[in-house]
Order: structure tokens, then sequence, then C-alpha cells
């Protein structure tokens, strides 16, 4: 839990900056290139987060980094002072909450969709369409391949889960069957 308190001071900190001069959509680019760089990098990111390694060279490691990705003086200062606070292990928590934070203040809620089979572009289109009628707001859509539904599709926007796999259709059939509601 604690990590998610500081992980949301932060992003809320930078994003408020981002406010200030306009660039909340740029800082958070660089942010998750910075924090996708030590996702990808165990080592790296065991380098910059291990205490024990010396200090200084943990920064130098840090400012090649954020020159080798080119990021802005504002999103660079940030992760000088993480890690001059030791919370330079919380970069990735930091920028996944400050893409949900951003989603926020841009009206955009994230909805989740497991299909048994891929979509075409066309399918995915509609398919945002139909929920951002439910959510009544703009919708990123991340769709996951889950053969396991048989057919039809699983949508999460939320709390709000609509089940329309087969899966669960003939889950509900054999639970019909079993009760006698065979009307």
């Amino acid at each position: 839990m604690t990590s998610f308190i500081v992980a949301k001071r932060y992003a809320k900190a930078l994003l408020e900056l981002g406010r200030e001069d306009g660039n909340t959509e740029l800082y958070g680019k660089e942010l998750g290139a910075v924090a996708q760089m030590l996702a990808d990098s165990a080592e790296l990111e065991s380098a910059l987060v291990n205490p024990g390694f010396d200090f200084d060279s943990r920064k130098k490691l840090l400012a090649a980094i954020l020159q080798k990705l080119g990021v802005s003086p504002m999103v660079a200062n940030f992760f000088r002072l993480l890690m001059d606070r030791g919370r330079i292990a919380a970069a990735r928590d930091i920028a996944l909450t400050y893409g949900l934070l951003l989603d926020e203040v841009n009206g955009v809620t994230r909805a989740e969709v497991r299909t048994a089979a891929a979509l075409n572009e066309e399918e995915v289109k509609r398919l945002t369409q139909s929920l951002k009628s439910v959510a009544r707001r703009e919708v990123a859509l991340e769709v996951i391949e889950d053969p396991s539904l048989i057919g039809g599709v699983v949508a999460k926007i939320g709390d709000l889960v609509l089940d329309g796999s087969v899966k669960t259709q003939l889950a509900n059939l054999k639970e019909s069957l079993r009760r006698g509601d065979y009307a």
C-alpha cells in the first residue's frame, strides 16, 4: 500500500507541473520510456536501486540513461529527485499511476477486452464505440486474446464486467439444466 501512496504522490506532482506548462503528454511519454527501459533490463534497474553500489556511480548511470533517451529537463530533474530521495525503485509504479491520472484528467476510461480470437481493426472500432456508449466517455481499449473463452468477448470497464463469452453461456446453461430451469 505504501508504494501506491508514494507512486501517486510523485505522479500527481509531475502531472501538476505538466498541466502548468502544457506538457502532460510529453512527460507521460518520457516517464513511460524510462520506466520501460528499467522494466526491460532487470540488471539496469538493480544497479540503480541497489544501495550496495556507490551513490555517485548510480547517479552517473541515471544521467546516462536520461541522456540516451533525450528526456526533457523537467523529467530529468524528476528522476534525479527520485534518486536523491531513494525513490527510484518506484519509477515503474509512478509511470503507471501517471498514465491513470492523465487518463482521468483527459476524460478517458481504460477498458480491457478478452476475446477468443484476434479482432480486426473494424471490430476493435465497433467494440470501442459500444464501450464508449456504456462508459459515457472516451475509452482506451486493451484487447487480449484468451482462447479459453471458446468464443465471444468479456469486457471490463472499471468494476463493470460484461461477459458475453461462450464459456460463460455454456456454464449458465449447465447450471440451468442442473436446477431444472429449462422451460
